[in-house]
């Protein structure tokens, strides 16, 4: 009984030990790196691209990376518990406390797969714009190089990231970059509305990333798979009000717990104005879109039309 009592003594203290020793492993590690094959690309910076790059960052990465300084010198992203806190980084060409030494290689590679020129990781709440027309990344990359006064260079500089042990593990064991595409990535064809809509839905506005169950159950590389997709419910925090968090809504057309009974103008309003279907104001962790066209909204809207409906109340879900 005693040898008995010894070996399990043994064990236990080699898991405890093995344990110990991976936790200081992970704590002092931090953020992973990587190998960066940045494509050696220059991006002509056309007007059409100039102008599709501010339409596009102005109403996706502004969320972030939009500072109270009217410039895109970043702001606390998150600060939780058990995650810790992340900052959305100073994007303006400022060469030291921004993107000013980055390539457009580079940041096509980083925007592509997460991975910054340093080698380092990102923060794992950056969005990785994997299926993104190449045309759509160059424009991006144009109007970061630009002229535009929000993409200016300002000496705002960011603390470093704070991970806890848990989220240093999480982003060296269970997050991975994504892939560099191998392949000419294009859009659809604007004509075709319905496949144009869920090329925005998942890859150019990204509504799928907050519409959907969780952030954590999110499939970047296949967004249709990802757990509750466009039903609604993960909690979404306002970055520019932080004490405002509320679950995304429903975006399949159930009948009383989505948008079944809703017209395309009603739609067009919540988008771009953050008004509910009889005029009230939706809660303000919901960006307002206000630059989004006619045209894209009439996409989206096709879109949503051929996702099925799924019964689930977001606001029941979430205890309120």
């Amino acid at each position: 009984m005693k040898k008995v009592v010894k070996i399990i003594g043994i064990t236990i203290g080699a898991v405890v030990l093995a344990l110990t020793a991976a936790a200081l492993y992970f704590n002092f590690k931090g953020m992973p790196y990587y190998e960066v094959n940045a494509p050696d690309i220059t991006v002509e910076p056309t007007p059409e691209r100039i102008a599709r790059g501010e339409y596009i960052v102005n109403q996706t990465c502004a969320i972030c990376h939009l500072g109270k300084d009217g410039k895109f010198s970043g702001t606390l992203m998150e600060d939780d518990p058990a995650f810790g806190a992340w900052y959305a980084a100073n994007i303006t060409q400022h060469p030291e406390a921004g993107i000013g030494k980055y390539t457009d290689g580079e940041l096509m590679y980083l925007l592509r797969t997460g991975i910054k020129r340093t080698g380092q990781f990102a923060a794992p709440f950056m969005p990785r714009f994997n299926h993104l027309s190449d045309e759509d990344v160059k424009s991006i990359i144009a109007y970061l190089h630009s002229d535009a006064s929000r993409v200016q260079p300002v000496d705002v500089r960011q603390p470093a990231q704070q991970p806890t042990l848990l989220a240093k593990v999480v982003c060296n064991l269970g997050m991975k970059p994504l892939p560099y595409p191998d392949v000419t990535v294009t859009a659809p064809p604007k004509t075709d509305e319905v496949a144009y809509g869920k090329y925005l839905v998942t890859q150019a506005m990204m509504c799928y990333m907050c519409h959907s169950a969780s952030f954590e159950t999110n499939d970047e590389l296949t967004p249709e798979n990802s757990e509750g997709y466009l039903a609604g419910g993960t909690m979404v925090r306002n970055p520019q009000d932080r004490s405002v968090i509320t679950p995304s809504a429903n975006l399949t057309m159930h009948p009383e717990l989505g948008l079944g009974q809703w017209t395309e103008e009603q739609f067009a309003n919540a988008v771009r104005f953050g008004q509910t279907a009889d005029g009230q104001g939706l809660t303000s962790a919901m960006p307002k879109f206000t630059l989004m066209t006619d045209e894209d909204i009439s996409a989206i809207w096709a879109y949503l039309q051929t996702v099925p409906a799924v019964e689930k109340n977001v606001l029941a879900d979430a205890g309120q």
